[in-house]
């Protein structure tokens, strides 16, 4: 495990040295480091080998995962996409089909796989590591591409009861260019506390063993006191991990709940942050109105996420944990959020019910879910970046069924400007399901970015940019496991509205109907 200790110069103006040197492009801007900070890092040995044994005798008489495999995909030479990470299309013209203005016809598109390590090609080397931000409060990240110093960095934060390992595919894959970091939320993943937060005054009231759960004592450990897993704490975690960690403003990508603390991050710091990408984030997160907003409203909850957990809420935790985290129950939410239900999600199912059975998740989990909202809501948070000039990309699974396309639409609205790419079929988590399609995207708009415009937009030539009135759509194909895969891919562009997409879908119809008719 490799140790490493570093020390800064003394803080200065962060702010003032940062404003003074922003500018359109967001160019690279180096951040003092402002206190000396310890970081453990070890390298993630290739999780491509065989799954958890204890996995196939979870799903009783429903298989070995949780989704049952889907067959028919067409095989064909795993070479063809195989190693070229700098290409956006690959394939020559006769490869790709026209588009009438009704729809009925898409354009092709063939775009780089991910690293077929069965087939010779590496990943990117990932790092585990853990930092401490403050004292017991050890944050787990995971990262990649350190090698590519002059690269931009890239940032991503997890959804809700997940962590830095549902972006597996991204480490590996965009680890070759870009410089690349995951984080897990304080409360959540590996960054749940290495010791109780509470302490009880009654031995008797300690239950020693596996089954005792930390959170549930009478008294607050002085470190804990405070301590709330909320929105504006992980919006601060973050600030302190790009200023700390990272030193300089980075691109970042959030999904879910990531997806709305990566928004309220860039809200609070657009001096730290080069572009937001949205992968269907959640519109709204927590319960218990902010104290700073709504003060007298806030005054009627009696508890607000702290530690310890009151003896009424410690009761409704036990009966709602032991719910939510049966493995059956996982998997139900599994099968919820991937449209695609071919995919093996045996290592994200083993990552989540391990982390259900740290002795702190279950408290954790109580004081997320009535933590105070923030202070900014997203539209507020959204409408801050707009104001900031901060560069915005949505990217949304279409057959999420939580977060459904008019949520994105809405964000789309209101930042007609961002680029908006909607993937089907793809769900919830649309890196995890289509990472491919998704990384793709993201490295064009990336690309696009530093170079101030000179490239394309993914999905768009020099053309198609001047010309584009509203929407396009392509089906983007990739091999994966030497079979080839196929999603469509529709781009709204700045004149985009919800008329032209109604009335876009049912000149499509009628279309259909034509060819069909004798």
């Amino acid at each position: 495990m490799e140790v490493i200790s570093y020390n800064s110069p003394p803080c200065c103006n962060l702010n003032r040295r940062l404003l003074a040197k922003k500018s359109s492009s967001r160019q690279r801007v180096k951040i003092p480091l402002c206190r000396k900070h310890r970081i453990l890092c070890t390298r993630v040995p290739s999780r491509s080998g065989s799954h958890q044994p204890f996995l196939r005798n979870v799903y009783h008489g429903k298989g070995s995962r949780p989704f049952k495999a889907l067959e028919g995909a067409n095989n064909v030479d795993s070479k063809v996409l195989s190693g070229n990470y700098d290409s956006y299309v690959i394939g020559g013209e006769d490869e790709v089909g026209g588009m009438s203005k009704s729809g009925d016809s898409v354009t092709k598109v063939l775009i780089p796989g991910l690293p077929d390590e069965s087939n010779g090609e590496c990943g990117a080397q990932i790092s585990s590591c853990f930092w401490e931000w403050k004292p017991k409060f050890n944050v787990h990240y995971e990262k990649s591409g350190s090698e590519n110093l002059n690269s931009p960095p890239v940032l991503f934060l997890p959804g809700f009861g997940v962590g830095s390992f549902h972006y597996e595919n991204q480490l590996k894959d965009l680890g070759h260019d870009y410089r690349v970091w995951a984080i897990d939320f304080l409360g959540q993943g590996m960054s749940l506390p290495f010791e109780d937060p509470t302490s009880s005054s009654k031995e008797e009231g300690v239950t020693e063993g596996k089954d005792s759960l930390w959170g549930f004592g009478d008294k607050t450990e002085p470190w804990a006191t405070g301590l709330v897993y909320s929105i504006d704490l992980w919006q601060d975690q973050v600030r302190h991990f790009v200023e700390e960690v990272i030193g300089e403003p980075v691109y970042i990508v959030g999904n879910s709940l990531g997806g709305f603390v990566a928004l309220y991050f860039a809200a609070c710091n657009p001096q730290l942050v080069k572009g937001v990408t949205l992968l269907n984030a959640t519109p709204f997160w927590g319960f218990s109105p902010n104290p700073i907003r709504s003060p007298r409203l806030a005054r009627i909850f009696s508890w607000s996420g702290t530690f310890p957990l009151p003896e009424n809420v410690r009761k409704l935790t036990e009966f709602v944990w032991q719910k939510i985290s049966d493995p059956e129950s996982i998997a139900d939410v599994l099968r919820q959020v991937y449209a695609d239900h071919s995919i093996n999600v045996d290592k994200v199912f083993s990552r989540i019910l391990e982390t259900t059975q740290h002795p702190a998740a279950a408290a954790s989990f109580a004081s997320i879910m009535l933590a105070p909202q923030g202070e900014m809501s997203f539209r507020e948070a959204l409408s801050r970046c707009h104001t900031n000039n901060v560069p915005i990309c949505l990217v949304y699974g279409k057959e999420d069924p939580w977060v459904k396309p008019i949520w994105g639409l809405q964000v789309k609205k209101q930042v007609p400007e961002a680029p908006y790419y909607q993937i089907s079929p793809a769900g919830h988590c649309p890196h995890d399901e289509v990472p491919e399609v998704v990384n793709y995207l993201l490295r064009g708009w990336i690309r696009n970015l530093e170079s101030e415009g000179a490239v394309a937009l993914p999905l768009l030539d020099d053309l198609e940019m001047e010309s584009i009135q509203s929407s396009i759509s392509k089906d983007l194909e990739f091999v994966r496991e030497g079979s080839k895969r196929s999603v469509m891919v529709r781009f709204l562009g700045s004149k985009f509205s919800l008329w032209n997409l109604i009335t876009s879908y049912f000149k499509s119809r009628s279309g259909k109907l034509e060819t069909k008719s004798p």
